[in-house]
């Protein structure tokens, strides 16, 4: 895989592509991103994920898991299908993703989400797969597993992964990088109020490896950074966030994507 700006995280199955999913796939390719992986997020969207990968072999690479703002009553049988799938498929993922908590929308199943996540955590470290995190408004609660988790050391293989869409605090994203996480940076660098650009041109002045541990994505079709913004996302947009980037380490887009890119490799390709 040469370099270029890999989406390390975009819901390329979802409705929002169906309409054209193949110009889309097409357009990105023209504009130079060289890999995109799929995440999952329920039993539903096992297949459809990998007939995507299996249609684009070496371009498109699945990951499977289990989205907290998924888990509901059924969630032991789902959870079932999906580690089943993620077992039956061991050498076609990249990933064990969408996972983590969510408590934006309803914490009805907290509990719930604890446990398909720790059961999730373990399977990576079993298997030897990196995670795909997700955490809205569940900070404190993610930090803990993880930690707990690192300490745990109960499989042979650590724990790693990327904690998807990062917007944290200073402080968070110092104990994220601590436990060997990458962060995942997308479209919401550019939003005219966020903060993130800020706090990473500060955590870099005295974090010289910072960009050691950042991968590009963008939870298209969500989140389409600006002049984009409330439109359908898609990976060639990236190069606004690899912009943003560039003036946050002063350097170079091309420094950027060859090492976010060596980053994404280094996670999800070794």
């Amino acid at each position: 895989m040469v370099n270029g700006m890999i989406d390390t995280h975009i819901h390329l199955d979802e409705e929002a592509y169906a309409p054209d999913r193949e110009e889309v796939i097409a357009r990105q390719r023209e504009a130079g991103v060289k890999a995109m992986i799929i995440p999952g997020v329920n039993a539903a969207s096992i297949e459809g994920i990998l007939d995507i990968c299996r249609r684009h072999p070496g371009y498109c690479y699945p990951a499977l898991g289990f989205h907290p703002q998924d888990v509901k009553e059924d969630w032991e049988a789902q959870y079932a299908i999906i580690e089943q799938a993620i077992r039956s498929h061991r050498d076609e993922i990249v990933a064990i993703g969408e996972i983590g908590f969510d408590y934006y929308w309803d914490t009805t199943f907290k509990d719930a989400q604890r446990e398909v996540f720790q059961r999730q955590l373990n399977l990576a470290e079993e298997l030897n797969l990196p995670v795909m995190i997700h955490n809205r408004e569940a900070t404190e609660d993610t930090l803990k597993i993880l930690q707990l988790q690192i300490e745990d050391c109960r499989f042979a293989h650590p724990l790693r992964g990327v904690i998807h869409c990062f917007n944290g605090s200073k402080e968070v994203a110092q104990q994220y990088l601590q436990m060997g996480f990458y962060l995942g940076i997308g479209g919401v660098i550019t939003f005219k109020n966020c903060k993130l650009a800020d706090m990473l041109a500060d955590l870099h002045s005295f974090t010289p490896s910072l960009l050691n541990s950042l991968v590009l994505e963008t939870d298209g079709p969500y989140l389409a950074p600006t002049p984009f913004r409330g439109t359908r996302n898609e990976s060639r947009l990236m190069t606004y966030v690899v912009e943003r980037l560039a003036q946050v380490f002063q350097t170079t887009p091309e420094e950027i994507i060859k090492r976010t890119s060596e980053n994404a490799k280094k996670l999800f390709f070794a």
